[in-house]
């Protein structure tokens, strides 16, 4: 009895074969995980990832070399060779943007190329933003021309930051007009219709749009507007047209003085605008100008404020102006109420896609 008693426990501790026995598991687990064959893996996948290692960092920095490339690029991209990239026939088309404006441009996009006037589109970015995203898209349709702009400047009409924007317009196209191109400038908060270039009658320096929502006569005169009660003539400086000739070029430059002679004050809070029906009264007999007919290209203080014109003059309007308004959203509601806000449901027309 007593001899049982002293092998019963002795014959446990060496028979138990339970997996579940703590002297089992701390004597066998430590030789299950370090066999030779795990070793060897193990030791195998570290060479693996020390060789892959390099290989990874090469490809990050094939990505880092490629953005700067891609960024370099455009950053010297000249206007000399973004118009004869765009140019054809002679001629180009240009909008001037800003980053908060992007959304403006792919509508304006879509109905331009809806007219298929859309590869001789250039865009003059004010923002490395925007010149980056167009030219992402759209490769060559960008070029930004020093100084930058801050990208969030020129949100609010009246401010020094929309006067910096705006004043900007003739410089950029005094210098296309010098390259020998024709250029069509168009705001992008502009919808096309039906195509403007067939309305360019005549062989005239510079075409323009009235500003004014009076109604006038079907056959109105062609010339430029009198004087209003400003002094000076409502010619809206949203839509030209100019021919490289010695006109157009005087009527830039002019617009370029009168807008150094007026520039923004808080007390005057002036845009490109006055400065250019000022400069087109003092040149008038200088310059072959050409008022648009205003049931083609009517403000949007007539198109959006007078429904009986608009049934009236209907299948003749061929640019829609959304002017007389301010505010983003509220140019984009109103857009939405018309029909003309396109980007909802056609944004793949546009060369830009869904931005």
């Amino acid at each position: 009895m007593a001899a049982s008693l002293h092998q019963r426990p002795a014959q446990s501790l060496l028979s138990n074969p339970s997996p579940h026995s703590p002297r089992f598991s701390l004597s066998k687990r430590p030789s299950s995980l370090l066999t030779r064959t795990n070793l060897l893996l193990l030791f195998s996948l570290l060479i693996i990832l020390g060789f892959l290692y390099p290989y990874l960092g090469i490809s990050q920095s094939l990505f880092s070399n490629t953005h700067f490339k891609f960024q370099s690029k455009w950053r010297n991209y000249s206007l000399e060779e973004a118009v004869s990239f765009v140019g054809q026939n002679g001629t180009v088309i240009v909008c001037i943007v800003s980053e908060p404006y992007l959304d403006f441009l792919n509508n304006w996009l879509i109905s331009v190329t809806r007219q298929k006037h859309q590869d001789k589109v250039l865009v003059i970015a004010e923002d490395y933003n925007t010149l980056y995203r167009v030219n992402e898209r759209w490769p060559g349709h960008a070029v930004l021309i020093p100084p930058v702009l801050e990208s969030h400047s020129a949100h609010k009409f009246g401010s020094l930051g929309f006067f910096n924007f705006t004043a900007r317009r003739p410089r950029h196209l005094l210098n296309i007009l010098e390259l020998g191109y024709s250029v069509m400038y168009n705001d992008v908060d502009m919808v096309w219709l039906k195509d403007p270039f067939t309305y360019l009658d005549g062989n005239h320096d510079v075409y323009f749009m009235d500003d004014v929502a009076a109604v006038k006569p079907l056959n109105h005169s062609h010339a430029l507007p009198p004087p209003g009660k400003k002094g000076r003539p409502y010619v809206c400086s949203c839509m030209i047209f100019l021919r490289p000739t010695s006109g157009a070029k005087l009527a830039m430059t002019k617009w370029i003085e009168e807008l150094q002679e007026q520039p923004w004050t808080r007390a005057r809070k002036a845009n490109d605008q006055p400065a250019f029906n000022w400069a087109l009264m003092k040149i008038e007999k200088q310059v072959d100008m050409y008022l648009l007919p205003q049931s083609a290209f009517p403000t949007g203080g007539l198109y959006f404020k007078n429904k009986t014109w608009v049934r009236e003059t209907k299948g003749s309007h061929v640019i829609i102006h959304n002017n007389y308004i301010l505010g983003f959203e509220k140019k984009i509601k109103r857009f939405r109420d018309y029909g003309l806000w396109l980007v909802d449901d056609y944004a793949s027309e546009s060369p830009l896609g869904k931005l």
